[in-house]
């Protein structure tokens, strides 16, 4: 399918790129949902099944000739950090998508840009220049705006995707040097495999027999999810970054629409406020690091 429309003779490679870029946010809109309705179930038995019915288009990726030795790496350690990163990352998504309104938990890990900007900084000893920096500013203002009505109400749970970010930038990193050498289906399988075990260890602690639905919706889960990163993945092969990437903000308009006509939730001014900062912080930070020609990261873990 992927090959049919990518062989499209009436639309441009740029075109076919932002279009798959869309269809990844909508995939990406549609597991979030999903995790949601699923607050029945424990975190952990949500999180196995994401990673389990996940690996089927991970493993559809594989090539024949590699299907033997697909597993090797010589990265082990970068691929645990990068496992271990990303496993907390989605758990720290999972536990606020439960926990408060969908907007809001989309708004803020819109903010996992700053904190790469300030990992890069950090471990990668970077110099970053002004431009850069305001951006950091606004993005961190834009996310107080967020978090403030929730400071008021003493809402921990709106710490989770602040959490999520700081996991996120560590998933960031990590990518940038495996992708060197490494290629997408292996560093997604041992991120998948450690996510599986994590979810696996919770089963001592009381999972709950899904009914149909809820079944369907697990099975839906994982495999959305998996292509939502296959089809931004293809998207930023196929296209330039600078046209794939904002659309990932179209996200925000997936989950006000879902929010509200599935929870009945409408965003507070501020919640809109406050993602624009970061919408703009982070696009300043992406137009100043496609200058220096910086390799761009998923915006999921």
């Amino acid at each position: 399918m992927l090959k049919v429309i990518e062989d499209n003779k009436l639309l441009t490679k740029n075109q076919i790129g932002v279009l798959y870029g869309v269809a990844s946010v909508a995939c990406f809109a549609m597991m979030d949902a999903c995790v949601k309705w699923l607050d029945m179930l424990p975190v952990g038995e949500v999180l196995f099944s994401r990673f389990f019915f996940g690996l089927i288009p991970i493993l559809m990726l594989v090539p024949r000739s590699e299907f033997k030795t697909f597993y090797k790496t010589t990265r082990p350690k970068l691929h645990a950090f990068r496992a271990i990163s990303g496993t907390l990352a989605i758990v720290a998504l999972f536990i606020a998508l439960r926990e408060i309104p969908l907007a809001d938990v989309v708004s803020l890990t819109f903010g996992g840009p700053i904190f790469v900007t300030l990992g890069s900084i950090f471990f990668l000893s970077e110099k970053v220049g002004i431009r850069r920096w305001s951006a950091v500013l606004i993005g961190f203002i834009g996310m107080l705006m967020i978090v403030k009505p929730a400071y008021d109400e003493l809402n921990i749970y709106y710490l989770f995707p602040i959490v999520f970010c700081i996991f996120f930038a560590c998933v960031a990193l990590s990518i940038r040097s495996l992708s060197s050498t490494e290629p997408n289906y292996r560093i997604a399988l041992y991120f998948s495999l450690l996510s599986m075990i994590v979810g696996l260890a919770t089963l001592p602690f009381g999972w709950v027999m899904p009914s149909k639905f809820e079944f369907f919706l697990l099975i839906f889960t994982g495999i959305i999810g998996s292509y939502a990163n296959i089809l931004l993945t293809v998207s930023l092969r196929i296209a330039e970054a600078s046209l794939v990437t904002p659309t990932k903000y179209l996200n925000l308009v997936f989950a006000i629409l879902l929010g509200y006509f599935i929870w009945g939730e409408v965003p507070k001014i501020l919640t809109l406020l406050g993602a624009g900062l970061i919408i703009i912080s982070s696009i300043i930070i992406f137009i100043r690091e496609s200058q220096l020609k910086k390799q761009v990261v998923s915006p999921r873990p």
